[in-house]
């Protein structure tokens, strides 16, 4: 069988025929599902109808772990009781599964941070040394078996540059870096740069990248308009409108990247080692990885893809929070993981899988919607950075897979014994899921009981 990533974009499309797109010069915008495109002699499921729409899978990372005392959750449903750090996802705790007390065998007691991070999707043991070595990622099974259904195989973005070298551990910082690989050797390159992204998905190319893509589609706008109903009209034009208040966010970041690159350019050094704002990427984080989810959400509900990687952090971030009124760097931060500090830290990643999560429902998509059809799953490498504990991960989905995975629901596998709680058979299930399965994956060949 073709390998899906080497499917060519044009070849994508003929092949799919839930969608339409609009194009223009220099590109194509890919639309959501909407009733009425049959009408046009797409072959696309009505509403109630059998014929299934798309399920989805994004992971989205923060690195070193939680404020311990304040992540927690008991209860189920609409009377779940969410602790401190969790208030965020509160409007969305019927469309959660907490999850508690699983674990990543191969990361405990090889070395912390990056023996802890390059294997959390993959459940893999890492090569020490100059050597990369380990396996690949839940992602990217993903993309292999199901991506030829969607123009791109997988999305791997991420907020923070990767960083270079060795930990005292001796393990490549690549580790640290990535969580997204594309098979034991390799990490899926990662796009740090919004306006890069959001091109991506658009197929934003050649000397008009920096004009209004709605202005380049607006005829086939005009003429889809005048086809379908009136409630997939109000659909098309609340996308295009969101879609322009995302592009002119990334209209003044695309100015900053190009002074960025050519000032590189003039000190002869690459721009990937320059500190933020200097390298072009938001100088606030919050803008960064807002629109790193609203172009998760568009590609998910355009269906350019239906696996996305977000890490929001890395491993040993660098990053900073003056809006949390934290003053320490991250990684920083995690040496007092018990503090007000880590914990606000915490809270406000929360808030991001949130956001995204809360724009997916509000995506309508056959008789639910996007988020119904998606699951997200939000995790970090470590419970406590104090201690580098990883035997604990702070880990939960947000979202049904079309009705397969039950939600509102807190499962707990602290005493259930080591074979019981792999992070790796919490994998294999959802990979079932979203029909892909295999014997084993990582270190499990069980399935998750009770999930």
């Amino acid at each position: 069988m073709r390998d899906p990533k080497e499917i060519s974009p044009a070849a994508r499309r003929h092949r799919l025929s839930r969608r339409t797109f609009l194009r223009g010069a220099g590109v194509t915008m890919a639309l959501p599902w909407m009733e009425s495109i049959q009408a046009l002699g797409e072959a696309q499921p009505k509403s109630g109808s059998s014929i299934a729409l798309p399920k989805r899978f994004a992971a989205l990372f923060w690195g070193n772990g939680v404020n311990g005392n304040h992540w927690s959750a008991k209860g189920s449903g609409a009377t779940m009781e969410l602790s401190k750090s969790l208030q965020p996802l509160e409007r969305l705790k019927t469309k959660i599964n907490f999850i508690d007390g699983l674990f990543n065998r191969s990361a405990v007691g090889v070395g912390i941070h990056p023996g802890q991070t390059g294997n959390l999707l993959s459940g893999m043991p890492l090569m020490k040394g100059a050597v990369l070595h380990g396996g690949i990622s839940v992602d990217q099974v993903l993309a292999n078996h199901i991506g030829q259904d969607s123009i791109q195989p997988s999305m791997v973005l991420g907020c923070e540059q990767p960083i270079t070298g060795y930990h005292e551990s001796n393990f490549s910082m690549a580790y640290s870096s990535h969580i997204s690989w594309q098979n034991a050797d390799s990490p899926v390159p990662m796009e740090v740069y919004p306006s890069l992204a959001f091109d991506s998905l658009f197929e934003n190319r050649g000397t008009h990248r920096t004009q209004s893509i709605l202005d380049r589609v607006k005829d086939d706008a005009s003429s889809l308009g005048r086809k379908i109903s009136g409630q997939d009209k109000a659909k098309l034009d609340e996308y295009l409108t969101s879609v322009r208040e995302v592009e002119k966010r990334i209209d003044r970041m695309r100015g900053d990247q190009a002074k960025a690159e050519k000032k590189a350019q003039g000190k002869g050094r690459s721009v990937t080692l320059m500190k933020r704002p200097d390298n072009g990427l938001p100088e606030d984080i919050r803008d960064h990885m807002r629109l790193m989810c609203d172009i998760t959400a568009m590609a998910f509900q355009t269906d350019k893809t239906r696996v996305v990687s977000l890490l929001l952090c890395r491993d040993l971030s660098g990053l900073f929070y003056p809006f949390l009124d934290v003053r320490k760097a991250h990684h920083s931060a995690s040496h007092d993981d018990l503090s007000d500090d880590f914990e606000r830290i915490a809270r406000y990643y929360c808030s991001q899988v949130a956001y995204l999560a809360t724009r997916l429902e509000a995506m309508t998509e056959g008789d639910g919607t996007v988020l119904d059809n998606s699951c997200l799953l939000f995790l970090s490498n470590m419970w406590s950075g104090n201690r580098h504990d990883s035997t604990r991960l702070p880990l939960l989905t947000v979202g049904g897979l079309a009705g397969t995975l039950k939600t509102g629901r807190v499962l707990n596998y602290l005493d259930k014994g080591d074979e019981n709680r792999k992070v790796c058979s919490l994998y294999l299930s959802l990979m079932d899921r979203m029909g892909v399965t295999l014997p084993r994956f990582g270190d499990a060949e069980t399935r998750l009981a009770g999930l």
